[in-house]
């Protein structure tokens, strides 16, 4: 009687896992959504601030069209050599300067 009590439970409970649930969805409000129309305000104005954005950064120069500052090999020789210097003296322990 237990072996068959058993047999039922595990049945109904096979059966249960089996069937699809059925999606219960609410009847649709008569009428327009108003959650489109809010989200057609926030896409109206995010196009708007994209827009601006486009027309803000139009007047920038991109970086591969700017034109480095010009350097003069000469200075620029001078300090890589004083921050070799520089370097090598307080890796020796001595003091700058």
């Amino acid at each position: 009687m237990l072996v068959g009590g058993l047999g039922v439970a595990g049945a109904l409970a096979l059966r249960a896992l089996r069937r699809p649930p059925q999606a219960v969805r609410p009847a649709a409000p008569p009428g327009p959504d108003p959650r489109a129309e809010e989200l057609r305000r926030r896409l109206d104005e995010s196009r708007t601030l994209v827009d601006e954005q486009e027309r803000f950064e139009g007047g920038e120069t991109t970086v591969d069209r700017a034109e480095p500052p010009p350097v003069d090999p000469e200075h620029r020789r001078r300090a890589v050599h004083e921050q070799g210097r520089s370097a090598a003296e307080q890796m020796r322990g001595r003091p700058e300067g």
